[in-house]
């Protein structure tokens, strides 16, 4: 996978790029990727891949861009991705009801996602942009359930934060009247226990999150400790971290906890004592 320079933003992409110095690179295959951080002049560096919404939203828009605004003052890049049905002209509050929309189509929006986000990890590590062993991943909201299967597919990856994560399809009201549900068992972190139980995972949602679900991201918490423990893990580094509810439907996260999280991996990356 040919990999150009680093280029400027273009498209209409000029304002994204304002505040935190957003570059973008663009592979050979058409794929884009924005990131935060020194250029590639400066040397393979530590990693964190933030999934959240577009990634102009992810680095540049506050309060989403917390941890992103945060870690940028280590030595190390933060890098994005426009998740599925997202991007320019795209309203995000609409994008899980897409993905329903093509699932109930017989289409599946989220695994060539996945295989893209491989794909990329696999040669930013080839390119010397990415420390192998010092990859972390940031998730919020549907971008928890997309970190999580990333680093379910890549055993190198030992640190993730996911922020108000959703855990299933099976919890998102958008998919409640779906009959076909084979393939959301590919998409429940309960099914993939055994790949990400020996992670450093810290969880942080509200104490009554109802539209991820507070008692299901609690149930992958156990489920993760359990199967850790059964491998041989004495003390599995899992965590859960519950703080009061705010925002809507209690599914807001504070720039607190933002912060908080990102501290988490700089620290399981080295770059912060």
């Amino acid at each position: 996978m040919p990999l150009q320079k680093d280029v400027p933003p273009a498209n209409g992409k000029d304002d994204a790029a304002k505040g935190l110095n957003m570059k973008l690179l663009q592979l050979a295959d058409g794929i884009d990727v924005a990131y935060l951080g020194p250029p590639k002049e400066a040397g393979p560096l530590p990693a964190v891949f933030y999934f959240a919404l577009s990634f102009e939203e992810t680095l540049n828009l506050d309060p989403y861009n917390q941890p992103a605004l945060y870690l940028s003052q280590f030595p190390l890049r933060v890098f994005s991705f426009d998740l599925p049905a997202h991007g320019p002209n795209l309203n995000a509050i609409d994008a899980i009801k897409v993905w329903a929309e093509q699932f109930e189509k017989g289409e599946d929006p989220l695994a060539p996602f996945l295989e893209k986000v491989g794909a990329t990890l696999q040669s930013l590590i080839d390119r010397r942009w990415v420390l192998k062993e010092k990859i972390g991943l940031m998730g919020l909201s549907r971008g928890g359930l997309i970190a999580s299967l990333v680093g379910a597919s890549f055993p190198d990856i030992k640190a993730i934060s996911a922020f108000a994560p959703m855990t299933s399809l099976y919890g998102a009201k958008e998919f409640a009247n779906i009959e076909e549900d084979l393939w959301r068992d590919q998409y429940d972190l309960s099914n993939h226990v055994d790949a990400l139980c020996d992670k450093h995972f810290r969880f942080y949602i509200g104490n009554r999150d109802v539209r991820v679900s507070t008692e299901r991201c609690m149930h992958l918490v156990s489920s993760l400790a359990n199967k850790g423990f059964e491998k041989g893990l004495r003390s599995p580094p899992v965590e859960m971290i519950i703080t009061p509810s705010i925002g809507h439907m209690g599914h807001g996260t504070s720039k607190e906890t933002f912060e908080h999280g990102a501290h988490f991996l700089g620290k399981k990356l080295g770059v912060i004592r």
